[in-house]
């Protein structure tokens, strides 16, 4: 896909000369590790691109002195920042990679069926996307039919360039270029579980994206399991022109009483969230700490939110269904 740089991102790339890339391999077939998880250990991190490199350097992260990477497959490596090297090879785990949810399509006659979503066009009841949260969705299978998924519809919020120009209908919008990820994750007893597929599988968000994105997924086939699943989306950074995932620097250092304390960057587009959903159905992880647990978007779990305050506790995400007769 073709996307528009913008001159406002090039304020966020790396130009510094201490600029340091390593390679991430398979050990085995010698191929990039696509969009592995680069933990910093204190909360924070980045991610690979789609070749299996990232940028680190001790002018951006001076305080770092230990990475933690791991990938979907992959054995976890950590080493010390002094012994980063241009290129570091991941071992597989080849027992892990059976692909659970890919399955032979079914023949026969079909019905499509769509699970409608919910959007918005209100500012003040989004969330705002950070390079180290994930959102999953929960999508029970209310019969035995086989069914399989053709698109994830996604509410979207694009921004007015002007903010006082918000509200006129041909306002300018906000420039940007955002890779996310999306991910299916097993019912385990009502939270996300293992992942369902280790296909790398993404796309790109653009001011131009419709307020419903209509990502299609049909070329994976993939099938609903018998207890449902989740899906879930997260942000991989900014991308160039050609979609490439640029090396932005992900947080930024605000000073405090107590010192300097890191903040992570908001990327566009904002994700709506709705209260017009009776059950809660949606979880958020912080992918760089607490080892990437799981908990349900909740006040119970989650202090001093916006958006659960306002009682706006799900994502209002879609699917449509290719539901099949049975066989």
């Amino acid at each position: 896909m073709i996307v528009k740089q913008f001159a406002y991102l090039l304020t966020f790339v790396i130009t510094t000369t201490s600029f340091s890339q390593t390679t991430l391999l398979d050990s085995i077939s010698k191929k990039g590790v696509s969009f592995a998880t680069i933990s910093f250990g204190n909360g924070n991190g980045v991610f690979a691109d789609d070749e299996g490199q990232f940028v680190f350097t001790k002018k951006l992260y001076s305080d770092i002195d230990s990475l933690f990477i791991s990938a979907l497959g992959y054995k976890d490596l950590k080493l010390a920042t002094s012994t980063l090297k241009d290129t570091l090879f991941l071992a597989p785990q080849p027992d892990l990679l059976d692909e659970v949810i890919v399955t032979a399509k079914p023949t026969g006659k079909f019905k499509e069926v769509t699970i409608k979503p919910v959007g918005h066009d209100d500012y003040y009841k989004c969330w705002l996307p950070t390079i180290e949260s994930e959102i999953a969705v929960f999508f029970p299978n209310t019969d035995t039919k086989p069914k399989r998924l053709t698109k994830i519809l996604l509410p979207i919020k694009t921004e007015a360039k002007t903010w006082r120009k918000r509200n006129r209908d041909n306002h300018q919008k906000r420039p940007f270029s955002t890779l996310f990820r999306v991910q299916f994750y097993q019912n385990n007893n009502g939270s996300p579980g293992e992942v369902l597929t280790y296909e790398k599988i993404v796309f790109i968000a653009t001011e131009d994206t419709k307020s419903i994105f209509e990502f299609d997924v049909s070329g994976f086939d993939i099938f609903v399991p018998k207890n449902g699943f989740f899906v879930s989306i997260q942000v991989l950074g900014f991308t160039d022109k050609n979609g490439k995932l640029l090396p932005n620097k992900k947080y930024q250092e605000v000073k405090t009483r107590r010192g300097i304390v890191k903040v992570s960057t908001t990327f566009r587009p904002l994700l709506p969230f709705t209260d017009e959903i009776s059950e809660k159905k949606t979880f958020v992880k912080r992918i760089f700490l607490n080892g990437g647990q799981w908990v349900l978007f909740d006040k119970q779990n989650i202090k001093n939110s916006n958006l659960l305050n306002a009682g706006l506790n799900n994502y209002g995400m879609g699917l449509k269904m290719e539901v099949y007769k049975n066989q």
